[in-house]
């Protein structure tokens, strides 16, 4: 693409005070480095992958609400997260995650795995045990 053909279409970039630095060839086709603000496809991607997002977090925190998933289920879905990356965030095995993610097994945690998932998910103990999705 040649810098002078970039698209700089609103985006989810610019709203955030961002630019993307992209390749583009210049007037003498030789390769270089331009900024764009976005485009209407990458916006569009975006929006959509944002609402998938959403509707994520939604569905965990009706989920805690039923008390049919631990709070951890919210926060990860919250903080981006899936099992592997928490474990790995919380210093806690994987299928220990998945079993702490059960209302009953949650219940049950000592304080110091409670503030292993806090300091991942960057909340307080309290905020984490007394989150009931509503």
């Amino acid at each position: 693409m040649k810098k002078q053909d970039l698209p700089q279409d609103e985006s989810n970039l610019k709203s955030a005070n961002m630019t993307e630095v992209l390749y583009v060839t210049d007037e003498n086709d030789n390769y270089t480095t331009a900024n764009s603000i976005g485009w209407d496809a990458k916006k569009a991607a975006l929006e959509e992958s944002m609402e998938l997002i959403s509707e994520r977090i939604e569905e965990a925190r009706q989920q805690v609400a039923r008390g049919q998933a631990s709070p951890i289920v919210y926060f990860m879905e919250l903080n981006k997260m899936d099992l592997q990356v928490l474990a790995a965030y919380a210093g806690i095995w994987q299928w220990r995650v998945k079993r702490h993610t059960k209302p009953k097994i949650f219940r049950t945690l000592s304080e110091s795995v409670l503030k292993k998932y806090a300091g991942a998910f960057g909340i307080s103990v309290d905020e984490l045990k007394h989150f009931n999705g509503k």
